[in-house]
């Protein structure tokens, strides 16, 4: 998908070809695709690892044209792993424009494309801070509902038997480490940014600079917050589930104790032999009775033990 936007009096206008000055942001890319892109004056150099989604953070000059890939966070579909991972977004400076690549679509830049943030795709350098920006604060948003779903799993194993829930929060916590490392190679890509002669951080620039910096850090301290504490704990939620087994099953065999004995004694008197009490006529009673005071005095028992 190809989406052509060029900044007009402050609103994002929609354009059916791209124009110097303009913004092509694309999802997906297709071989039409990268044509287009290539009018902007980008090299085939650039372009290779665009449908690369392992593709690591970094920063490339080649003439007048500068790639900066960033991570961001990215939801999986239901049932195929981790909730969330993060995928390579591209970003192109070029003179005659700039260019966004993504494999997936990019929810945090809905805010740049509708209009809503002021920002020129001239002024490369702000542009490039401001995607920093709204990557930091979508890992936030996701981070969030990760700590949502764990606290969620963490109500359901104060009961739970099996081992979905534990694999659950180790699903959390393999988007936790992807986020971790993603945000850690976005902070490396803004340091190396500083170092490109045709990039400005002056006045305004290097204001949001700095403010993108302590998002991108405090995004960092967040995730790994949370990482350490669900890798500290996953041990003991591994030992809730096998405590509530054994739970489960300490009830279960005091119960089969407290049936197998009376079985026994009922099971010895139902021989077809002599027996004390054959023939009396309260030899029936007295064995029920004499089976309901062991069942009883095994429950007694069981329970100062707290076994039930």
């Amino acid at each position: 998908m190809l989406d052509i936007r060029r900044n007009a009096h402050g609103r994002m206008e929609r354009l059916e070809a791209p124009e110097p000055g303009c913004w092509v942001h694309i999802v997906a890319p297709t071989d039409a695709d990268l044509a287009v892109v290539r009018r902007l004056g980008v090299p085939d150099a650039l372009l290779g690892h665009v449908s690369d989604v392992d593709e690591r953070p970094r920063v490339e000059h080649v003439g007048d044209v500068v790639l900066v890939v960033l991570n961001y966070p990215a939801r999986r579909e239901e049932g195929a792993g981790p909730p969330w991972r993060t995928l390579p977004i591209t970003v192109l400076l070029a003179p005659q424009g700039l260019v966004t690549i993504a494999p997936a679509p990019t929810p945090f830049l809905a805010e740049l494309l509708d209009g809503r943030m002021d920002v020129a795709p001239g002024r490369a350098s702000e542009f490039v801070l401001r995607v920093c920006w709204f990557l930091a604060d979508a890992c936030l948003a996701a981070l969030r509902e990760i700590n949502s779903g764990v606290e969620r799993l963490e109500h359901a194993l104060k009961r739970s038997l099996r081992n979905e829930e534990v694999l659950g929060l180790l699903d959390f916590q393999k988007s936790l480490t992807y986020f971790a490392t993603g945000m850690k190679s976005n902070e490396l890509v803004l340091e190396r940014l500083q170092r490109i002669p045709a990039l400005r951080w002056e006045g305004q620039e290097q204001e949001l600079l700095d403010d993108v910096r302590i998002e991108l850090r405090q995004t960092i301290e967040m995730v790994e917050i949370s990482d350490n504490i669900l890798s500290q704990m996953m041990d003991a939620y591994a030992s809730i589930v096998s405590n509530n087994l054994n739970s489960v099953m300490k009830v279960l065999t005091s119960v089969t104790i407290m049936l197998a004995v009376p079985t026994l004694i009922a099971s010895v008197y139902g021989m077809n032999v002599g027996l004390p009490g054959a023939h009396d006529r309260w030899a029936f009673a007295a064995i029920l009775a004499l089976c309901a005071v062991v069942g009883g005095v095994l429950f007694v028992v069981f329970r100062r033990r707290n076994w039930l």
